[in-house]
């Protein structure tokens, strides 16, 4: 998540250099008085910053630094205006012009306009009488206080430089009844060190990694068992959580939640990378349990396609893949994933006259990999078909690649590629994802 707030600190250097004519810092006297009808921090920016801001930006989150007071924003008033003037914050990628998300941070033209005027006239306090009421949030979480907290038990040492292997811990949750989980968050200890992470749920009757340890760290080379390294990478298991820089919590709205047998283990599966400095982390995931059963189960699924081969040199290389659904479903979010290459996503249903009805643009970036939960639930019916398609920039002109000059294929490491686009659906609460697969309806 560090990684993920630098996007602001290139922003605000840049306002420093020139971008804009507004200072970062305000002179005392303007700072008590306003022009006439000028915004006040109190009662015009405090309610725009504490709804589209503060989940990040306040004490011990991911933003590098915090937004909940006047003495803390006054100083960064004009590289707020121009950071927002220029939609780099808050951070977000689709493209209006296709779906309407629940989760959508962007600021409206008016509130961009009011933080502008705001700084111009000297980012006045006014009165903190009409300041709103600050929020409630959690210490440590951006859900509720957790129910349960399931903590990796030993932290995994990260050395300084060089790649690193995927890393496992198996976690067993000691649940001695079934589970519906409403809300779950990730919370790596360094998160400036993590690509990724996915937690998947072991039920007590599945084989996967069954000769793996439980309770510390291990990679899939450590495994004797050919086997079972390769299960390592492949897994049937359902998703709780995937994590990446700039991801948010899963909430589920009433009558939806994930499920967790009883007596299952979390499987968490981390990706490390090295930034200079050796660290360790020790990641925990919190858990909100729904307050009564619920009608609909949400599962994760995903499209991807491993067979992908980026020429050396190319600057707008597409891959796709498609699946078609076993069952009805009801799409609740897309997710899609890929490395540093990355350079635009896109969701479709392809429908059966061959017309493409887009979901879902992103403009990819790396740093932010968000999820773009739909406004409105789309119910599809069995047999819908499902595409996703990935652009690519390999060439020399995308500042982040690691060599232009590469074939590139599929791979976990961030040198590599991936091309995986997650959603989750939600099906009826007593369909399993086996089910779900192998259970086709008919009329």
């Amino acid at each position: 998540m560090k990684k993920a707030a630098t996007l602001f600190a290139a922003v605000a250097s840049l306002v420093v250099m020139g971008a804009v004519s507004q200072t970062g810092s305000v002179p005392a006297a303007q700072g008590s008085k306003s022009q006439a009808g000028a915004p006040t921090f109190y009662r015009d920016v405090l309610p725009i910053l504490q709804d589209k801001c503060q989940s990040c930006h306040r004490s011990g989150e991911a933003a590098p630094m915090p937004l909940v007071t006047y003495e803390q924003v006054r100083p960064w008033a004009g590289k707020i205006a121009a950071a927002v003037d220029m939609k780099m914050m808050p951070p977000w990628f689709a493209d209006p012009r296709y779906g309407r998300f629940s989760n959508d941070p962007s600021l409206s033209a008016e509130q961009i306009k009011t933080i502008g005027a705001w700084a111009d006239a000297g980012a006045p306090a006014g009165n903190m009488i009409d300041a709103p009421a600050p929020p409630k949030w959690s210490e440590g979480w951006n859900i509720p206080q957790p129910d349960v907290v399931v903590k990796m038990p030993k932290p995994v040492p990260i050395p300084a430089h060089g790649e690193v292997e995927y890393t496992y811990e198996i976690v067993p949750t000691h649940f001695a009844e079934d589970k519906w989980v409403q809300m779950v968050e990730v919370r790596p200890s360094s998160p400036a060190h993590v690509h990724h992470a996915v937690v998947y749920i072991r039920p007590p009757d599945s084989p996967w990694l069954r000769h793996a340890p439980v309770g510390e760290a291990f990679r899939a080379s450590m495994l004797s068992d050919p086997e079972e390294r390769r299960q390592a990478h492949e897994t049937t298991s359902d998703l709780l959580l995937v994590y990446a820089p700039g991801s948010a919590p899963d909430r589920w709205t009433d009558g939806m939640a994930k499920f967790v047998p009883g007596g299952s283990d979390l499987v968490f599966q981390m990706h490390y990378t090295t930034n200079g400095e050796a660290a360790s982390d020790e990641t925990s995931v919190g858990l909100v349990f729904a307050k009564s059963p619920p009608k609909q189960r949400v599962v994760t699924l995903q499209l991807n396609n491993h067979a992908l081969m980026i020429p050396p040199g190319a600057d707008d290389f597409r891959v796709e893949v498609q699946g078609t659904l076993p069952n009805d479903a009801t799409l609740l979010s897309l997710f899609p994933h890929m490395h540093l290459r990355g350079k635009r996503f896109e969701y479709d249903i392809v429908h059966d006259n061959g017309s493409v009805e887009p979901l879902l643009r992103v403009n990819y970036h790396f740093h932010w990999q968000l999820s773009y939960r739909l406004a409105e639930p789309r119910e599809l019916k069995a047999g819908t078909k499902l595409r996703a398609v990935a652009w690519y920039d390999n060439s020399k002109n995308n500042p982040h690649n690691p060599d232009p000059d590469k074939l590139v294929t599929w791979g976990d490491q961030t040198s590599q590629e991936m091309m995986v686009g997650f959603f989750d659906v939600a099906i009826p609460a007593g369909m399993d994802k086996w089910q779900f697969f192998l259970q086709r309806k008919r009329n």
